[in-house]
C-alpha cells in the first residue's frame, strides 16, 4: 500500500520523491521505492524525530483504531487513512477520520494529498472495519473477476492475451459508466440485457451461483 501511494503521489506531482523517506530492511522492498527516488533508510528509528506534537501523522493500517494510534504516537494529531492499491495508477478510493487533535487544516492536506491519487470520502471511524472490507480489500475482489471474465473468454476459443483485455477494459468501462451516468447500476444492467438475450441468460446463471453473496 504505501508503494502505491508513494508512487501516485509522485506521479501526480504533488509530492516529489525527494521528499518521501520510508524505512526497509528486505532488498526488493528498498529497491522498489528506490525505483522512483525515495530515499530509503534501514531502520524505523531513523524516522523518529517525525514523531512530535508537531507532526501530523496519518496511518492507513487496517484494522488498527485511532484512540490505539494516538495512544502509540503519544499525541492525538493523527489522521485514519483507508485507501487501496489504485492509488499507485491514481484512482484511489480513500476513505479518512481525523483524531482529536487533527484540524480542520489537516484534514484538508490530507483531502488533497489523497484526492491527488483517487477520489476522497470522509467517515466516522466506526465505519472503518466496512470500508476496508469493500475498497480496501475489493481491487483482489475485482481481478478475480476479470481473471474469471477472462477464463471464460478462454474456455469459449479467445487468446489469452484477447480475453485478458477484453475482461479488463470491460471492467474498466462499467466502472466508468456507473460512475458517471448518474444511473443506478441495476438500471445500467438492465440497459444491457435485453429480453430473451444472452445477457440476461447470463445474469440468471450467475444469479443461480449466488453471484451476489460474493
Amino acid at each position: 500500500m504505501a508503494e502505491s501511494i508513494a508512487r501516485g503521489v509522485v506521479k501526480s506531482g504533488v509530492l516529489p520523491a525527494s521528499q518521501i523517506r520510508t524505512a526497509h530492511l528486505a532488498t526488493a522492498r528498498r529497491t522498489a521505492f528506490e525505483s522512483f527516488g525515495v530515499k530509503v533508510l534501514s531502520h524505523n528509528i531513523e524516522l523518529k524525530p517525525l514523531l512530535s506534537e508537531k507532526q501530523l501523522l496519518v496511518s492507513v493500517v487496517a484494522g488498527v483504531k485511532l484512540k490505539d494510534l494516538q495512544e502509540w504516537a503519544g499525541h492525538s494529531r493523527f489522521i485514519r487513512v483507508m485507501p487501496n492499491t489504485p492509488a499507485a495508477v491514481g484512482v484511489a478510493a480513500s476513505v479518512i477520520s481525523l483524531g482529536t487533535a487533527a484540524t480542520k487544516d489537516d484534514g484538508e492536506l490530507i483531502a488533497n494529498l489523497f484526492g491527488a491519487i483517487g477520489k476522497v470520502w470522509t467517515a466516522n471511524e466506526k465505519l472503518f472495519d466496512a470500508i476496508t472490507g469493500l475498497s480496501g480489500s475489493g481491487p483482489a475482489y475485482i481481478y478475480l473477476a476479470i481473471e474469471a471474465l477472462a477464463d471464460g473468454g478462454v474456455a469459449a476459443g479467445l487468446p489469452r492475451d484477447l480475453a485478458l483485455g477484453l475482461a479488463s477494459q470491460t471492467v474498466l468501462g462499467a466502472a466508468s459508466m456507473a460512475v458517471n451516468v448518474g444511473k443506478h447500476p441495476g438500471q445500467l444492467k438492465d440497459d444491457v440485457a435485453s429480453p430473451g438475450g444472452t445477457t440476461i441468460a447470463g445474469i440468471h446463471e450467475l444469479e443461480k451461483s449466488g453471484f451476489r453473496e460474493f
